[in-house]
């Protein structure tokens, strides 16, 4: 080759043969457990040997590497199968097993024939990949679908049994008849309001992984809303007492009518759960940690953080408080507060009843703006919700 030409692509084909990582570094370094099975007897469970394992698989099944026993790594009888389909059928299997422990996994195995080792032994590969978060999506796609269709079933069925009344005896019978229109016309506004926040919260989960690019001053984005919420408070005798910090101190990244949302879900929900002459106070704080965010005031109160931020050394955060004086919660419900549907029991009728879609919708706000939410309730003595969001600097 002349000297500075470029080489040939013989010669390049060789010099990236040269720089290409050993085969054993790129398995060890694959982020599914990878395993090879060797075996002699058919007949012998206790045959069957790791001979390799990758760091995935060494670290999932806490083997220390080849030698050991499959038994006692795996005991699933289906993976054991589809092990020896691969070592004595020649075929490939596969498998499927779930784990438990502080949170269910769910795994699935595939297993493949080798060629034969030199001394003879039959070798086979096994490919372990972890499928929880998969199983667990699903699962919600599931009980989201059921659930949506259940919640609009209800009034459908209210309103097609009025519409039949209507038709029937009633026709003629003028109270009866106003008396059913305004039922029909709640159950058609709950509707409304489920599909609305239906259609709100497939755009929120669209884009929560995209962060918001806007700013937002919170104190002026929560007194637009203790605006618009004043009138449906003093219908119920509900006081809104506000504690702000001022104009342009509280600035976050984000979303302004998403944050607006917030507020609004929050403290909807306090004057909701409030009594007759009871205060709700609402607090926005524009320069606390994420320890002093979620502090507690409520003696004797349970605490739960139902969404956590990752945080950064010394990052500091805008806090909106909404404290209501109602009847709290038991804090065996907490955990479920933010799940879609979900309402507390002895709160799914009357007045009070909602979608069950606010505070799923808020959590996936605040993760969006990579914030923290947390609720401290006493059973007889109100809750209060607290979300934080980073400040800017």
């Amino acid at each position: 080759m002349t000297p500075g030409a470029p080489p040939s692509l013989p010669e390049a084909a060789a010099d990236a043969e040269l720089e290409r990582p050993a085969f054993g570094v790129l398995v060890e370094s694959l982020p599914d457990p990878v395993l090879v099975i060797a075996a002699r007897h058919a007949e012998n469970l206790a045959d069957r040997r790791v001979i390799f394992a990758n760091a995935a698989a060494r670290e999932l099944l806490r083997i220390q590497g080849g030698g050991a026993p499959l038994v006692s790594a795996i005991r699933h009888p289906r993976v054991l199968e589809a092990v020896d389909e691969s070592l004595f059928d020649n075929v490939m299997g596969e498998a499927a097993y779930e784990t438990g422990g502080a949170q269910d996994r769910f795994w699935r195995v595939r297993t493949q024939p080798l060629a034969p080792a030199k001394d003879g032994a039959k070798l086979a590969l096994m490919v372990i990949r972890d499928e929880t978060d998969s199983r667990r999506n699903e699962r919600m796609r599931a009980d989201f679908l059921a659930n949506a269709s259940h919640e609009l079933r209800t009034p459908l069925a209210s309103l097609t049994g009025f519409i039949e009344t209507l038709r029937g005896h009633a026709k003629d019978d003028s109270a009866a008849r106003e008396r059913f229109l305004g039922v029909m016309a709640a159950q058609a506004g709950r509707m409304a309001r489920l599909i609305d926040d239906l259609l709100s919260l497939s755009r929120i989960e669209l884009n929560e992984h995209i962060a918001p690019e806007g700013q937002v001053d919170v104190v002026t984005t929560v007194l637009d809303v203790i605006d618009a919420l004043t009138p449906l408070a003093a219908e119920r005798g509900v006081k809104l007492k506000a504690n702000l910090a001022p104009r342009g101190a509280a600035t976050v990244a984000g979303d302004r009518d998403q944050i607006l949302q917030v507020a609004q879900n929050l403290i909807d929900n306090a004057v909701k759960y409030s009594p007759s002459d009871g205060v709700v106070e609402i607090e926005v704080a524009e320069n606390q940690t994420a320890d002093a965010a979620i502090a507690s005031t409520r003696p004797g109160a349970a605490r739960l953080s139902l969404l956590s931020p990752d945080l950064v050394g010394g990052e500091r955060f805008v806090v909106l408080r909404c404290a209501d004086a109602g009847p709290g919660i038991a804090r065996e419900y907490l955990p479920r507060l933010s799940e879609r549907f979900y309402r507390v029991e002895g709160q799914k009728s009357g007045e009070r009843l909602g979608t069950g879609l606010g505070l799923a919708i808020v959590k996936h706000i605040i993760n969006r703006h990579r914030g923290g939410l947390a609720i401290e309730s006493l059973e007889g003595g109100g809750t209060t919700f607290i979300a934080y969001l980073p400040r800017l600097s």
